[in-house]
C-alpha cells in the first residue's frame, strides 16, 4: 500500500523504519509537527521523524494545522492508501481522515479502551498496571474511540520508568503496526468496536502534576516518580529550591520518618512519607548537574531535621 506516515517523537521511529523497510508497502511522505527549539541553546531542530524520513529520502510534510488547504491538497495528490499514525501530536479533521481510502490508523500505547489520552504510559505506572501494551485503531472524531484492529500486551516490571515501558512498546507495537496494515491490505483483519466499559482516561502529565507529595504512602511516591521519568521530571522543593528525581527504592525495613524528612546515612538517602522511607537513587538540584544522592547530601550539608517540602 501506499503510506503516508504520520508522527514526530523518537517513539514513532521504530515503526517508521520497520514500514520503509516493507518489501508490501511504500512511505510516500511523513507528516510531522513543524520544527521547534530543544536542547541546550534552545536551537530550533526537525522531529526525530523527519529526520529519519530525510535520511530516507521520504518527503515531509510539516503542516501547522492538519486541516490547511495547502496541506490537504498534498495529501490527496500523494493518493494514500492508508496513513498510519505513531505519536503524531495533533488532531486531525475529518477533511483529513477523509482522504486515504483506508483511513488513519492509530498505534496507541495502551490495551483499549483502557487509558485513552496523551499520557497512557505514564498512567498504567502511576496507577499501578501490572498488565498493559499497544492497541492498533481506525481514527474517529472522538479521542481514542476508534474499533480496535490488533492488541499487543508487556508486562510492566516493578521498577519500570515510563521511559523504560514506552522504549519496550514503541518496538513491540512497530511489529503490530506493520501486521495490522498487512492485514487490511490482504482484506483478513477487520476492527472491532471497543467495549463501552473500562473506559479510563490518561490526559497529560504536567510539571505540577510531577511534584510529589511525602504525605503519600511510599509506593504512591514511587510510581509518581517512575511514571514521571524521563519526562516531564518528579521534583520537591528543599530548602526553597527544587529538586529534580529520579527513580526512588521502597525501603520497608529503614526506621520510619515524618513525611518529607531527609536522613542521611554513610550508604544511603532516605526520605520519609506516610509509610516507611523511600531511598533516593539520582536528584539534580536546580541549575546543576544530575548527580547521586549521596553526593547531593554532601555538597547540600544535610542534617538533622532537613525536610523536603
Amino acid at each position: 500500500m501506499r503510506l503516508v506516515f504520520a508522527g514526530t517523537p523518537e517513539t514513532a521511529l521504530p515503526s517508521l523504519r520497520t514500514l520503509i523497510d516493507s518489501p508490501r508497502h511504500e512511505v510516500v511522505a511523513v507528516v510531522t509537527r513543524p520544527d521547534a527549539q530543544s536542547g541546550r541553546g534552545r536551537k530550533v531542530h526537525p522531529s526525530p521523524v523527519a529526520e529519519l524520513a530525510e535520511e530516507a529520502g521520504v518527503e515531509v510534510l510539516r503542516p501547522e494545522k492538519a486541516g490547511a488547504p495547502e496541506f490537504l491538497e498534498r495529501l490527496a495528490e500523494l493518493d494514500p492508501d492508508c496513513c498510519p499514525v505513531v505519536a503524531y501530536g495533533a488532531l486531525l479533521p475529518q477533511t483529513a481522515l477523509d482522504v486515504p481510502r483506508f483511513g488513519w490508523v492509530n498505534l496507541h500505547f495502551s490495551i483499549l479502551p483502557a487509558w485513552r489520552g496523551a499520557a497512557p504510559v505514564q498512567h498504567a505506572v502511576l496507577h499501578g498496571d501490572e498488565i498493559t501494551g499497544a492497541s492498533t485503531f481506525q481514527i474517529v472524531k472522538e479521542l481514542d474511540a476508534g474499533p480496535v484492529y490488533g492488541v499487543v500486551t508487556e508486562e510492566i516490571q516493578p521498577g519500570d520508568t515510563s521511559g523504560a515501558l514506552l522504549e519496550r512498546l514503541s518496538v513491540s507495537g512497530a511489529g503490530l503496526l506493520a501486521a495490522t496494515l498487512d492485514g487490511i491490505e490482504d482484506g483478513t483483519l477487520e476492527a472491532r468496536p471497543q467495549p463501552s466499559d473500562g473506559v479510563t482516561v490518561a490526559p497529560k502529565i504536567n510539571v505540577t502534576d510531577a511534584q510529589v507529595d511525602w504525605s503519600a504512602p511510599a509506593m504512591r511516591v514511587d510510581r509518581l516518580v517512575r511514571a514521571c521519568t524521563p519526562n516531564p521530571g518528579a521534583w520537591s522543593t528543599f530548602r526553597g529550591h527544587r529538586v529534580k528525581l529520579g527513580p526512588v527504592r521502597l525501603a520497608p525495613s529503614a526506621e520510619r520518618l515524618p513525611p518529607g524528612a531527609v536522613a542521611s546515612g554513610k550508604n544511603s538517602v532516605l526520605v520519609g512519607t506516610a509509610t516507611h522511607p523511600v531511598e533516593l537513587g539520582e536528584v539534580q538540584p536546580q541549575g546543576k548537574r544530575l548527580m547521586t544522592a549521596g553526593e547531593w547530601a554532601r555538597g547540600a550539608r544535610v542534617e538533622s531535621g532537613d525536610r523536603f517540602e
